[in-house]
């Protein structure tokens, strides 16, 4: 019974919102890591947490560039773009990016790999994920495209005109050998590795309890909702950030200790700063599903997330961060990232090399397009398919919403990875507070108020006050 309530207070302590001074020292080092000039994050009984600027920005101007703290490309994605599994930048080249989306196309699979180590995942999917070796894939019957032309694009033997104009990084593989995160450089593996992947990765060097079982955590994730794989994530972040505060408090000559839970609470500290609820308590009710059959949906959703806690608790336990472990830990992070988090969103090169073509000379443009046009009459409208995935932004998620905001999210030319950027959509004085839109702004009134429900409030901005004086 001790254990029990030990664990609980554990439980409550991790759920307990920080002090506030605790609170405005982390964001006050965060925005000076991120050389965020000009903003600040203001703490309110009332609202919450809020991103306000201490200097004048103009309309386009960069506010701020907002590193992930975890991150995940949607599944089904990496079929459509490979790319480094810390930053989200594209790797390769141009002429791997095209071929292996043609190589996939052609099998006809329409999703990436599940984390299932059988034969026939590795040999659909993984094998091809990066820096394949020799791959042999032949064209279908319904391909335009010479036989061998694919493969010989995905394994360097052939060269598309001015790919030159648009280099990527090589991908490396990744450290422990599982054949499914690459990345664009050593510093991206290693962050990665230290920080998460050393307990999620499913190969040789992986550092889990069970690869087997992990196997089978990322497989339910996968046919289910990968939201699953970004709480595992930030389980693995936790207690990877855990011991490594605990080994630099080991000290022979110390004569006490730092206290197991109080390094914990610190380990987990960027994580405690999001806003939480319950997953099957904040999540939307899905248009077909009946207001009287709310409740068991609700069920069936905690439901789902107890079996992805199972599955998560065989492949990493760790009994010092038992805590982290609990349903309602599980719960309160999944819910987290339903109400914080920021779409990850990275522009593809084989859009902007195709653009290029088009954009060339008209003789050069004629004689460029005699090779490059059947690759994208079969590439057909995926040609442009960008990274897409969801990630959780420390100082993004700060910023509350309006109708009538006065910045958004947007990526520029030159962002070329998957870090948040919040570009002013209109002059934003000293002192004013930074709001993006959660939804369509452009949506009807009640519409708006109903979808914002879901985030817990009634949207009062000028907008919403002026609309609801008409209804």
């Amino acid at each position: 019974m001790d254990s029990v309530c030990k664990t609980d207070e554990k439980i409550a302590a991790l759920l307990s919102p920080l002090p506030t001074l605790q609170q405005q020292e982390y964001f006050n080092k965060l925005i000076t890591s991120r050389r965020c000039n000009g903003i600040e994050v203001k703490l309110n009984e009332t609202i919450g947490k809020g991103v306000y600027v201490n200097s004048e920005f103009q309309e386009d101007e960069l506010i701020l560039k907002d590193q992930i703290l975890v991150g995940i490309q949607h599944s089904s994605n990496k079929v459509d773009c490979l790319v480094c599994s810390f930053c989200f930048r594209f790797v390769g080249s141009i002429e791997k990016q095209i071929g292996r989306k043609l190589y996939f196309k052609n099998l006809g699979v329409s999703g990436c790999c599940d984390g299932d180590s059988s034969e026939s995942g590795e040999d659909e999917c993984v094998k091809y994920n990066g820096n394949e070796e020799q791959c042999g894939g032949s064209s279908s019957s319904h391909n335009t495209l010479p036989e061998g032309v694919v493969s010989s694009l995905m394994n360097g033997e052939m060269a598309l005109p001015y790919t030159d104009m648009f280099p990527l990084p090589s991908p490396l593989s990744c450290p422990g050998g599982c054949q499914e995160a690459f990345y664009c450089s050593e510093s991206c593996a290693e962050a990665d590795w230290e920080s998460s992947h050393s307990l999620l990765c499913t190969g040789e060097k992986s550092e889990s309890n069970s690869r087997e079982a992990l196997g089978e955590f990322i497989k339910h994730a996968n046919d289910t909702n990968d939201i699953f794989l970004l709480a595992a994530k930030a389980i693995a972040f936790t207690i990877l950030r855990y011991r490594k505060l605990k080994a630099e408090h080991v000290d022979k000559k110390a004569k006490q200790s730092e206290p197991k839970q109080s390094l914990l609470l610190e380990a987990w500290k960027p994580v405690s700063i999001g806003y939480k609820r319950r997953w099957w308590d904040c999540i939307a009710l899905p248009d077909d599903v009946d207001l009287s059959d709310e409740g068991a949906f609700r069920m069936q959703i905690k439901n789902l997330a107890c079996t992805s806690l199972e599955l998560l608790k065989t492949a990493i336990f760790d009994k010092e961060c038992e805590a982290l472990f609990s349903l309602e830990i599980y719960g309160n992070i999944i819910g987290m990232f339903e109400l914080n988090n920021l779409d990850l969103v990275v522009a593809s090169p084989v859009e902007d090399y195709f653009l290029y073509i088009d954009d060339l000379p008209d003789a050069e443009k004629e004689e460029a397009e005699e090779i490059t046009r059947p690759f994208l009459d079969a590439l057909g409208d995926e040609y442009s398919d960008c990274c897409q995935g969801t990630a959780f932004f420390p100082l993004q998620s700060c910023m509350n919403h309006s109708c009538c905001p006065n910045a958004k999210a947007f990526k520029r030319e030159e962002d070329k990875d998957g870090q948040a950027v919040i570009i002013a959509l209109r002059r934003i004085s000293k002192n004013e507070e930074v709001t993006i839109s959660y939804i369509d702004e452009e949506l009807p009134y009640k519409e708006r108020q109903a979808l914002l429900a879901d985030y817990g409030f009634s949207c009062k901005c000028s907008k919403c006050l002026e609309d609801s004086s008409a209804v």
